[in-house]
């Protein structure tokens, strides 16, 4: 199979949990090249995730590094197998790869938990406010881009509503619930859908009043999104050149902790409703 010129952040996460694997149990290159039956320069694309490894070829590297931890070598698997188009495929090419990367992230996740201080979680955002967000990027979007990411963002939001749908908290600062991008007609609608959307019962909403002082990360947006065994975890940071991907145990305890920080000091989801509906009624 030829290598892949542009792997996808999950790509990239699987070929780092390899190595991680080979290099914990201090197995060389050159023996896992050997143990698998390929060429050393292989190891290195599997682990760089621009070549794709084989279920069976996962598991038999697994059990010679001693990795005894069975639902982490199962999840492993999971990302492994190869699967059919997802929906986020047809904005391939045509919309930036880290949007792509968002939407396959959180499709994975078993929980998210999110922190805005000056924007609405993109998941809970009306179109018009998406819209009025779209048009005001430098350099300027034009129509046909503005319309792509809206559609994506959309069907992005579809994740909160199916079968099953993971249980998400949003963290939303009193400074994100009175901008008033697109109008006050625009900001009233976009508080009344943030208190529709906060009953349903995989959705906790919780807002941090200016009131509450100072926390850690202050202006961050964060998206820590829980994978199926906890060394899976991915956090995702909002830049203004695109999204940011981190996963080390380091980081992971860091956003870990500003979100229990954060969590902290917010009002109750009742009083958070409660707290929403009343900027709403000053609109």
């Amino acid at each position: 199979m030829a290598a892949r010129t542009s792997p996808t952040e999950r790509q990239k996460r699987l070929g780092a949990e390899v190595r991680r694997l080979r290099t914990s149990a201090d197995v060389s290159a050159e023996f896992a090249a050997g143990l698998l039956g390929v060429d050393r320069g292989k190891i290195s694309n599997i682990e760089a995730g621009t070549r794709p490894i084989s279920p069976d070829r996962l598991r038999t590297l697994a059990c010679n590094c001693d990795c005894t931890d069975v639902k982490y070598v199962d999840a492993l698997v999971e990302m492994a197998q190869s699967r059919g188009r997802n929906w986020w495929e047809r904005y391939r090419g045509i919309l930036p790869q880290g949007l792509l990367d968002i939407a396959e992230l959180e499709q994975h996740a078993v929980r998210m938990r999110a922190a805005y201080s000056v924007h609405i979680p993109g998941l809970l955002q009306t179109s018009d406010h998406a819209l009025a967000l779209f048009r005001v990027v430098i350099p300027q979007l034009p129509e046909r881009e503005v319309a792509l990411r809206l559609a994506h963002r959309v069907e992005r939001q579809e994740i909160l509503d199916g079968d099953a749908p993971p249980p998400y908290t949003a963290i939303v600062h009193e400074a994100a619930l009175r901008m008033q991008f697109g109008g006050r007609a625009v900001a009233r609608a976009q508080l009344d859908h943030l208190l529709t959307k906060s009953e349903q019962t995989n959705i906790t909403l919780l807002v941090i009043p200016f009131d509450a002082g100072a926390f850690p990360g202050a202006g961050q947006t964060v998206l820590y999104a829980e994978g199926p065994v906890p060394r899976l975890d991915t956090v995702q940071i909002d830049n203004s050149h695109g999204p940011v991907f981190v996963h080390s145990d380091v980081q992971l305890a860091k956003y870990r902790a500003h979100l229990d920080w954060m969590e902290k000091i917010a009002l109750s989801p009742e009083k958070s409703r409660d707290f929403i509906h009343n900027i709403a009624s000053q609109l």
